[in-house]
């Protein structure tokens, strides 16, 4: 729609606003109310849009985006959320600098296969076991954010919600894989050997005796819940299997269409999901700290999240012709062409501040939305939205949902993590010229 002002778009505003600064200010009422929060803007977008546009128009933009992203998105998650909390890393090592880097490595590689949120969960525990009797730790905790919980889930749609949304929108399953994989191996190849000097700074300057280790380390390292590993092989053959299967049946649920290998797709993960729960033992849910919250979040949020981002993405559309053009015109050159490296720090800083999911979509849209388009004519900029969303994520708590998670868990192991401006003095010091020199590389400054 090009009539669409940019008033349309304070709901999405006020939405990401609240879950960036709540949390913070007033975390008792967070936790309590975040649900009603997320109805509250949801509901100030919904009904003057009805009002304005009718009954139909309203209710087939919102039947488009809760069948078409919105379950999608959170089916995957709660899949990947469920069974990976029933993965129990048991007996404990020493956290010495190799260790630790080769703990952070394995965890790199592992989130682009169950997810950022699912190698989070299943290895911050052995880290912090391992590292319980050191006296100096928060870095490492800092730099498992980075890899693990950020910049190591770019290489598939499993791992980064943003990326699964731009599947979602028809971009290929391997896509982000062959495109991605040289911007993640650098900064992955600068950041490793990084955590590695200075793990071993640190190691050298424990002096006096640490507190007393609650841990001891252990020989051997086992897995429990091993009948969760071909059920994460299951979640990852049945998207590609939406992917390259093909049967040429949708249904038409109110003027959208729903086609049939997502709905399988679909069903095939909430059933492994369910899988999980019934034939994992409740001790090991419980030793792994599991819990529904943390999904219920993401679920109640997203829901508002992809409700206000509608008149978003119809403006977003227009392009020039709409409200948005200032923006658009940032991103594009003289001739309408978009310039990659506007489009990664654009992406990037509003992922760190924001959440990178919706900041994604908004990008994707901005870029034109045709991923058939994006992923052969306008490769390189789709890579550059995917990584700025991906990479960036990692430079505040709010960035990435895995990013809160680890910080709570570290606090409640009694890591002194840093606040939220502490940790970001962190993330810009190490991590803004890593992409500084990503960008000068890859995507080119103009």
């Amino acid at each position: 729609m090009t009539d669409l002002s940019l008033l349309w778009g304070l709901p999405f505003a006020g939405l990401l606003l609240s879950i960036a600064t709540l949390p913070l200010l007033a975390s008792h009422f967070w936790h309590a109310h975040y649900g009603k929060v997320a109805l509250f803007w949801a509901l100030a977008f919904m009904v003057p849009y009805t009002a304005t546009f009718g009954v139909s128009t309203a209710a087939h933009d919102l039947v488009h985006a809760a069948l078409l992203e919105y379950f999608p998105f959170v089916i995957l998650l709660f899949g990947l959320f469920t069974i990976s909390g029933g993965l129990l890393i048991v007996g404990n090592l020493h956290g010495s600098p190799g260790t630790n880097t080769a703990l952070l490595a394995t965890g790199t590689l592992l989130a682009s296969v169950i997810g950022t949120t699912g190698a989070s969960m299943v290895l911050i525990r052995p880290l912090l076991r391992a590292n319980d009797d050191r006296r100096h730790n928060v870095h490492t905790v800092v730099f498992f954010i980075f890899l693990v919980s950020n910049i190591g889930g770019s290489l598939t749609p499993l791992g980064d919600p943003p990326l699964f949304l731009g599947f979602l929108k028809g971009v290929d399953f391997f896509w982000t894989t062959t495109n991605l994989a040289p911007e993640t191996f650098f900064l992955v190849a600068i950041l490793l050997p990084l955590f590695y000097a200075l793990d071993t700074w640190f190691y050298a300057r424990e002096g006096r005796p640490g507190p007393k280790d609650p841990t001891p380390d252990t020989r051997t390292i086992g897995l429990l819940g091993l009948w969760n590993v071909p059920l994460l092989l299951g979640v990852i053959a049945a998207i590609l299997m939406s992917g390259l299967w093909k049967p040429g049946i949708a249904f038409n649920i109110y003027g959208t269409p729903v086609e049939l290998q997502n709905l399988i797709r679909d069903a095939i993960i909430v059933t492994l999901a369910l899988v999980s729960i019934r034939v994992t033992r409740a001790e090991i849910r419980e030793r792994n700290g599991f819990e529904w919250e943390p999904i219920k979040e993401v679920a109640k949020l997203f829901a508002g999240i992809f409700t206000t981002i509608i008149p978003v993405i119809l403006i977003l559309k227009a392009g020039l012709n709409g409200a948005a053009a200032p923006l658009v015109s940032l991103v594009s050159d003289a001739n309408g062409a978009p310039v990659d490296n506007a489009y990664f720090w654009l992406t990037g800083l509003l992922s760190g501040v924001l959440d990178n999911a919706p900041t994604y979509l908004v990008f994707f849209n901005m870029a034109g939305g045709d991923a058939q388009t994006l992923m052969t004519t306008y490769a390189s900029t789709l890579a550059a939205i995917s990584g700025g969303a991906v990479f960036m994520g990692a430079l505040s708590y709010i960035g990435n949902a895995p990013n809160f998670m680890v910080l709570a868990i570290a606090k409640n192991r009694g890591v002194a993590m840093p606040s939220f401006f502490g940790y970001m003095v962190w993330s810009v010091g190490i991590l803004i010229p890593c992409f500084l020199l990503l960008t000068w590389i890859f995507f080119g400054f103009s």
